[in-house]
């Protein structure tokens, strides 16, 4: 009986299909070196999202040439989010290694993850030190929406760190344990704590394809992590309309006493609708971010799956 760990490299898919040879080559190439196939057995875990290219028959390919390939496909698309989640779901190895298909994430340094895995660490993240060749625009704005999320919330938010990361058993099994279907992942990596250590790594430009991820997809991401782990837009929103309620009783006095000690003619038209329109503005606010929880919360009482499975390896499900 073989008694060798078992390693899974998982990356969620939506149509990869130019990338998946080359993201095989490069698992199969490291996992069969001396350094890796002496000690541990490996499968690459690909999860199809959705995909509308050929990313699906591309697995079956992969899967015949190769039975360390094994993939899931999901009956449509559900977010990256939900797809990592099948991931966890569907992963056997004694730790799971997720990282992008598009190869951003580099291959090469997942032997010294797996050196500090041995080490006794549980969550073995990899920090940017360079994010390729993204916009300055894009940069700014994830490292501040990094930041923003890292000042409203009670747990500690990585900056600058994505989903590469080797994750041992038992923070797979806590993440499956965790069923909200408006996912954050990365807040949920810090969630549920264990042993961590950084890696650095040099973040490499898509070499193949084009990402579907646009800067909507970036707005609707943030709106789910700071909607996910703080509730401090609702403070925040308690705290303006007590100031503006406040402000507005001070000039409600400071009118009421210039009438009755001069007189007022008829006159304040402009004042009266700049108020109106100030109050009404803060009220949308308010009303907009209760609306973001109340929807979060609606979604989460309808119980539904996070994702369904289309097939295992071709093999369908109920």
């Amino acid at each position: 009986m073989d008694s060798r760990k078992k390693i899974t490299i998982m990356s969620p898919c939506y149509n990869e299909e130019r990338s998946l040879d080359k993201l095989y080559q490069e698992v199969k190439d490291l996992m069969n070196s001396d350094l890796i196939a002496s000690r541990y057995d490996w499968e690459l875990l690909l999860v199809n999202d959705g995909s509308r290219d050929n990313s699906l028959e591309k697995m079956r390919e992969l899967r015949n040439a190769d039975d360390h390939v094994c993939f899931v496909n999901l009956s449509r698309n559900f977010g990256k989010e939900n797809a990592m989640l099948a991931g966890f779901d569907y992963a056997t190895g004694d730790c799971v290694i997720v990282m992008d298909a598009d190869l951003q994430h580099p291959v090469s340094v997942i032997p010294e993850m797996i050196g500090f895995w041995e080490d006794g660490y549980d969550d073995v993240y990899g920090k940017r030190r360079v994010r390729g060749t993204e916009t300055w625009l894009r940069k700014k704005l994830c490292l501040t929406f990094y930041s923003l999320l890292q000042k409203t919330t009670r747990i500690e938010i990585l900056q600058n760190v994505g989903d590469f990361r080797l994750l041992d058993r038992r923070c797979v099994e806590s993440l499956r344990a965790l069923r909200e279907t408006q996912r954050y992942t990365k807040g949920l990596y810090c969630w549920i704590g264990y042993k961590k250590k950084e890696l650095l790594y040099d973040q490499a430009d898509r070499q193949e394809g084009k990402s579907s991820f646009n800067y909507i997809g970036l707005l609707n991401l943030a709106i789910d992590g700071i909607t996910g782990f703080t509730t401090s837009p609702l403070r925040i929103s308690s705290v303006m309309g007590f100031i503006v309620s406040l402000a507005a009783f001070v000039y409600l006095v400071i009118t009421l006493t210039k009438t009755i000690l001069y007189g007022e003619p008829v006159q304040g038209y402009p004042t009266l609708i700049c108020v109106i329109l100030f109050l009404g503005g803060c009220q949308l606010i308010a009303i907009g971010i209760i609306g973001e929880y109340v929807g979060r919360i609606f979604n989460e009482t309808k119980n539904r799956p996070v994702y369904i499975i289309d097939s295992y390896n071709d093999e369908k499900k109920l």
